[in-house]
């Protein structure tokens, strides 16, 4: 089958605020070089914009346009970008998605809704998917782009918490332009999800999300590219790794897994800490000036702090100074 938007390393890009929990605009820019400067990244890596790692569910529709303004900006063409369009109602949504066409992006990356438990914790998606089709549908209708998704419910185990294999299946049929299908489940739900994407009839890639996995999926052959945040603070040793895998240098990938990064991954893939932790890294590399999320977000906890210094450290990442790290801590 025919490569994809779905067939690229998304990071999935987090935003720095300023102390008084404002956009930092120059830290943004600064921290997308970061990824735009790197030949590697550019080689095989894309930016997706206004994700949950960038902290989507807070921002006003005015901010995620000047986001996404300023990363088109930046990019000014040199890896593919999407935009996530996340918003309370479906009309901001759609609003939302224009706005992101309008500053040319390449796709859209689209999450299911929020609020009530009825289209939260307690959907039912394989015998209800139009909760979401409906709205991906709607966003289809005003901008036909390329979607990339980022399936969530409150889907029972293997597939906790992302969208069950029926549900799965009837949104890619039903809705032709979806390239990519973010794995946000267990290995047992990946592994099933995974194959189940294989026997349709067009390709929608299986883009790997939590990297402290990706050791596995890339030995078990279920990755075509990526959507994730790891890449905000562990892109040199995870592009070590992956290129490894393509030369087929087994004992070099796994000499690197070992090293350090999985160890490191597996700490920061706490679902109920991920996105803190994911700052509290980038942060303690020196690629942000402080790990502040706005509200409802938690600040981090001192042993967080130490820890994710330590696995850093021991996985061969340069950091800041001790003391600056410890200052917040």
């Amino acid at each position: 089958m025919e490569k994809t938007l779905g067939d690229v390393c998304y990071a999935a890009v987090l935003l720095p605020f300023t102390e008084d929990l404002k956009v930092d605009e120059s830290a943004y820019r600064k921290f997308l070089q970061n990824f735009l400067k790197n030949d590697r990244f550019r080689a095989r890596g894309g930016l997706c914009i206004n994700p949950e790692a960038g902290e989507i569910f807070t921002l006003t529709r005015e901010e995620k346009r000047r986001v996404l303004e300023i990363a088109v900006e930046e990019n000014n063409g040199a890896v593919p970008l999407i935009a996530g369009t996340w918003a309370l109602t479906t009309a901001e949504v759609v609003e939302t998605a224009r706005d992101a066409k309008a500053l040319g992006v390449d796709g859209i990356f689209v999450t299911p809704p929020g609020g009530a438990q009825d289209i939260t914790s307690c959907w039912d998606a394989d015998k209800y998917p139009e909760v979401w089709a409906d709205q991906i549908k709607a966003q289809d209708r005003a901008v036909d782009l390329p979607i990339i998704t980022h399936p969530v419910s409150g889907s029972a185990a293997p597939f906790t918490p992302g969208l069950p294999v029926e549900a799965t299946l009837a949104i890619c049929r039903e809705i032709p332009n979806i390239v990519g299908w973010k794995m946000t489940y267990g290995y047992e739900g990946y592994r099933i999800i995974g194959k189940a994407l294989r026997t349709l009839p067009r390709r929608v890639s299986v883009m790997a999300a939590l990297a402290s996995r990706f050791h596995e999926y890339r030995a078990t052959d279920l990755f075509d590219g990526t959507l994730s945040g790891f890449w905000n603070y562990g892109m040199e040793n995870m592009l070590d790794h992956l290129d490894a895998w393509d030369q087929r240098d087994l004992e070099r990938a796994c000499r690197i897994w070992q090293g350090g990064l999985s160890q490191l991954h597996e700490y920061v893939a706490d679902m109920g800490r991920l996105h803190v932790r994911y700052k509290v890294a980038t942060w303690l590399r020196g690629l942000i000036p402080n790990p502040f999320m706005r509200p409802p977000m938690p600040a981090p906890k001192k042993a967080e702090i130490e820890t994710i210094y330590k696995l850093l450290q021991e996985a061969g990442f340069s950091v800041i100074d001790r003391k600056d790290a410890m200052r917040l801590a």
